[in-house]
């Protein structure tokens, strides 16, 4: 089966966020901070934000896991940078809506994490793309008061 240039271009912005990750490493200022595991694959992830007045100042990610994962995470941070806790908020719900094959209108909003869309037809992989926003999600919880959580993602 031959990929098309759409896919190609797909998978080649999906490599290059795992192969050189946009804001990963540790945020010395965190105001929150979550590490998520999925135990079905192994994956790990540890999101940590800064928060001023309801606004993600920074965002920085670091963990290990597949290409999907690791990518997500860096699309992620993108997307949620200098948004407010409510646009992050509605951004993974819309990413959720997109990895599970249902359509959103606000696709432009999730930027690069829109690639991801592929993943609505490998299911085992839905649980890699959301983890980070699962993380996110997390951390902002009770309006990100200083969270700081291991929790599995079922």
């Amino acid at each position: 089966m031959a990929l098309t240039k759409l896919d190609q271009l797909y998978r080649a912005v999906i490599l290059d966020h795992s192969q050189s990750p946009r804001r990963r490493g540790e945020l010395d200022k965190a105001t929150t901070q979550i590490e998520l595991k999925n135990p079905t694959c192994g994956d790990v992830i540890q999101v940590q934000l800064a928060l001023e007045n309801n606004t993600i100042t920074d965002v920085r990610f670091d963990g290990s896991g597949c290409t999907i994962s690791m990518a997500s995470a860096s699309m992620m941070t993108d997307a949620i940078l200098n948004k407010t806790v409510e646009e992050a908020l509605a951004l993974s719900e819309q990413f959720s809506q997109v990895v599970l094959g249902n359509e959103t209108e606000k696709k432009r909003e999730l930027g690069d994490a829109m690639m991801l869309s592929g993943v609505s037809k490998f299911p085992a992989r839905i649980k890699c793309a959301t983890l980070s926003w699962k993380a996110l999600e997390k951390a902002l919880a009770d309006g990100g008061t200083g969270v700081d959580n291991q929790l599995t993602h079922e």
